[in-house]
């Protein structure tokens, strides 16, 4: 009587494999906890309500950019964000560049995404027909992502603002705009402090040294009268995306905007500093202040420079 061989048990790897990473997810979490960059909220990486700020519908904001005003009348550069860069997006954005929480690039280059497709009419139209190599073809829009410093690129160990320029290209591309990301700027110069808590004149002092990569050089990138789009992920004084329109025109190329993930909010007129209202001092006739009476009764008086004396129209005090 031949046996037949037993027939394997089917394999129950794929239920072990779910198993071990939720337990090394636990694990994770009680060795790193995890909190919601936006509000703080435990074992969550991002919550949905924090989340949220990231689906809003880029607006124009340049006005609120003393830096982009040409001030020869031309209007500024355009500027489309997505929120004020305040509450949960400032979190979400800090905890991203600067805290090494590489799980939410999904998320914000997620809103690029959307935000490339949201823009797309307006590059369409802003590009014009007949400039590109074909007559009557739309050129190819650069998405140019504002340069990192050398000093910052070796703190984060990567540049964010790229993968902002690639998914803010693909979003373009996908809404019918021939469009690619192109990292064609660097920022040079001995000062590689990065801007957060910087003025706006310290902004552009150590912004002068942004130039056209010397790899992109090479390569003759980006050519004469090419169509370029920056990308950045905070819009404060406009100083970033000044000094990387001057050097792209600089270079032959044409700016027809940029695209960032918040804007600093201006401040209110309702936060304006009250009026401070000095004491009402009355000036007598000779020209001089009151400064009230001495402990011995006289009555004191002083000029614009500090001086003090009694008052020379009352004589000595009796009985001194």
């Amino acid at each position: 009587m031949r046996h037949r061989p037993q027939q394997p048990e089917p394999a129950r790897l794929p239920g072990l494999l779910v198993a071990l990473s939720g337990w090394a997810r636990t694990l994770s979490r009680l060795l790193v906890p995890v909190e919601c960059p936006g509000c703080g909220a435990r074992d969550v990486p991002l919550c949905s309500a924090c989340a949220q700020v990231l689906d809003r519908a880029p607006t124009r904001r340049e006005a609120d950019a003393p830096r982009l005003d040409r001030m020869d009348g031309t209007p500024p550069l355009p500027v489309w964000v997505l929120a004020p860069y305040a509450g949960p997006l400032r979190g979400i954005v800090v905890s991203w560049k600067d805290k090494g929480r590489h799980d939410l690039s999904t998320v914000v280059e997620g809103a690029a995404y959307r935000a490339g497709r949201a823009v797309a009419p307006w590059v369409r139209g802003a590009v014009g027909p007949g400039e590109g190599a074909r007559s009557g073809a739309p050129a190819r829009v650069l998405v140019v992502p504002a340069p990192s410093s050398a000093a910052a690129r070796r703190a984060r160990g990567s540049e964010p603002v790229q993968g902002l320029a690639r998914a803010l290209a693909r979003g373009l591309a996908d809404a019918g705009v021939d469009a690619a990301a192109a990292p064609v700027l660097a920022q040079r110069g001995r000062h590689g402090r990065d801007q957060v808590g910087l003025g706006s004149r310290s902004r552009g002092a150590r912004l002068r040294g942004v130039r056209v990569a010397r790899r992109a050089a090479r390569r003759g990138l980006p050519r004469p009268g090419a169509v370029c789009l920056l990308v950045d992920d905070v819009l404060t004084t406009g100083a970033t995306l000044a000094a990387c329109e001057r050097a792209l025109e600089d270079a032959g190329a044409r700016v027809l905007g940029a695209v960032a993930l918040g804007a600093t909010p201006p401040p209110r007129r309702g936060d304006a500093p009250p009026e401070v209202h000095l004491p009402k001092m009355l000036p007598l006739p000779t020209g001089r202040v009151n400064l009230g009476t001495s402990r011995h009764g006289e009555r004191l008086v002083g000029d614009p420079c500090g001086h003090r004396a009694i008052d020379p129209r009352q004589g000595p005090r009796a009985g001194r």
